[in-house]
């Protein structure tokens, strides 16, 4: 089983761009985001390989309470009653997360057989990813 916490703010996947010559490639942010998350695996990882068989991915995202809130509204987004329908899009989130995992956790996203996530307002912001062998 591998653990890790990629603290900030999530970043969704950014959309891809083009060069004028037509040619398609990752924005910087998003390119950052990933290498950082591939470091947190790999930190997480340690000397072990990536998994070869079907693995299980737990994503929990945790998105800063913004600071324009009451103090009541606060308590209730920090207990889950509210929940975030803001940006990032937590699919966006996620394919974030497993193309910075890709060659580190696993050799291939394909091999991700179950797959949960969790959006919710956290007092310390980031994203929390367990990876386990099926």
């Amino acid at each position: 089983m591998i653990e890790f916490v990629v603290p900030g703010n999530p970043r969704g996947k950014g959309r891809p761009r083009f060069s004028r010559n037509g040619h398609a490639y990752t924005p910087s942010e998003t390119a950052a985001y990933e290498s950082l998350i591939a470091l947190a695996c790999k930190d997480a990882c340690g000397n072990k390989g990536p998994f070869a068989g079907p693995v299980a991915m737990h994503i929990q995202v945790g998105k800063q309470v913004p600071a324009s809130k009451s103090k009541r509204t606060k308590q209730a987004m920090l207990a889950g009653e509210i929940r975030p329908a803001t940006k990032p899009d937590l699919d966006n989130v996620i394919k974030a997360v497993l193309d910075g995992c890709n060659g580190v956790a696993y050799l291939d996203d394909k091999q991700i057989v179950e797959l949960n996530a969790t959006a919710r307002y956290a007092e310390m912001p980031g994203v929390r990813v367990v990876i386990e062998e099926v």
